[in-house]
């Protein structure tokens, strides 16, 4: 559906979905980091759904727009992560991956969101209101669907990481997290190495399926 489009109607149609779903994942982890003790994010107003404040120009613009233009099969990205100091939970390892978890889970709910969205879209019969919201709401689904499951595998510095090290005994997690300084090459080599569309597509497809049903297409 999304190949009717033009380069330039596919980038109006993602810009949106694809900044929201980035912002409030981080925001959720403020979120809950602010619950559990830590108020470092915000401090620094980074609570905040104003995209301006968490836009990181090579992870929020850049590299979603190259996914996009070389049709890797996935688009995802990331914002400034906001600042967390584990000091500040009472137990750090399981508070941090608290803190962690509430990002896949935001956008597990904004596909939600996205999917109602687009459901509202098939049931108007006026064409040029129905369509840019069936189209902005897939677009949704998808980039929120692909950020959550992205960010549950367990590579350093991803969510999945730090919610696995909450299970971990102190020594082994502090060997497992210093594999962070090589968790972005890790990342990108698996994507265009295409393991990690091998990795994602089954669940990708099962979950694709299941918030597209609820969209009604």
């Amino acid at each position: 559906m999304m190949n009717e489009l033009s380069l330039i109607q596919r980038i109006v149609i993602w810009a949106l979905p694809v900044i929201f779903a980035i912002t409030v994942h981080e925001v959720a982890h403020g979120w809950v980091a602010k619950m559990k003790g830590d108020l470092t994010a915000f401090r620094a107003g980074r609570i905040t759904l104003n995209p301006i404040k968490h836009v990181d120009i090579l992870g929020t613009i850049i590299l979603p727009g190259i996914l996009l233009l070389t049709g890797t099969g996935i688009i995802f990205g990331w914002a400034k992560p906001v600042p967390v100091d584990g000091s500040n939970f009472k137990k750090p390892l399981q508070d941090m991956a608290w803190v962690a978890a509430a990002g896949p889970l935001s956008n597990l709910m904004m596909a939600f969101m996205w999917a109602f969205l687009a459901r509202v879209g098939v049931l108007v019969p006026v064409e040029f209101v129905s369509l840019p919201l069936i189209y902005m709401g897939i677009a949704g689904i998808s980039i929120n669907l692909a950020l959550f499951l992205i960010n549950l595998l367990p590579i350093p510095p991803l969510d999945g990481s730090r919610i696995l090290t909450g299970f971990l005994p102190p020594r082994m997690a502090w060997q497992y997290n210093q594999m962070e300084r090589y968790g972005f090459l890790i990342l990108v080599a698996l994507l265009y190495s295409g393991v990690l569309n091998t990795l994602l597509a089954y669940p990708m497809y099962v979950f694709q399926q299941i918030f597209f049903s609820i969209a009604g297409l």
